[in-house]
Parts: C-alpha cells; sequence; structure tokens
C-alpha cells in the first residue's frame, strides 16, 4: 500500500506542476508586480470557464497531496 500511494503522490506532484504552469497570468505587466496591483484590490472578478477549472483543479488535488503525504507519514512511523 505504501507503494502505491507513494506512486500516486509523485504522479500528483507532476500533475499539480502543470496545472499551475497552465493557469492564466493574472499580470499584466511587470510594472504591475512593483506597484502591488492596488487598482485590481477592488476590481476582482469571479473566474469563469478554463481559469474557474484550473483553479478547482489545482486546489482538489492540492489537498489530495496533503492527504496522501499526511497518510504516509503516518505508514512510514509504524
Amino acid at each position: 500500500m505504501y507503494q502505491v500511494l507513494l506512486t500516486i503522490m509523485l504522479i500528483l506532484s507532476v500533475l499539480i506542476i502543470i496545472a499551475v504552469m497552465m493557469q492564466p497570468s493574472k499580470q499584466n505587466s511587470a510594472a504591475s508586480a512593483f506597484s502591488g496591483g492596488a487598482s485590481e484590490l477592488f476590481g476582482k472578478t469571479k473566474a469563469r470557464g478554463f481559469e474557474a477549472f484550473m483553479q478547482k483543479a489545482t486546489a482538489v488535488m492540492g489537498v489530495a497531496w496533503v492527504g496522501i503525504a499526511i497518510t504516509l507519514a503516518f505508514l512510514s512511523s509504524k
């Protein structure tokens, strides 16, 4: 069981990296990174379509990754 969970965790790690890389950028330019993006603070809009799917998928995979990590730590302590 330990080996199966470890394999799932490695695959999940790669999928999380891919999911994060596929998410669209929120900043338009390098200048907005240094200005703090104060103009966008109150102008938040809800994510739609592909962006919303990627946010949800990344969150679900992150929670699954943490769950598997805790399970692997528990199994390795026995």
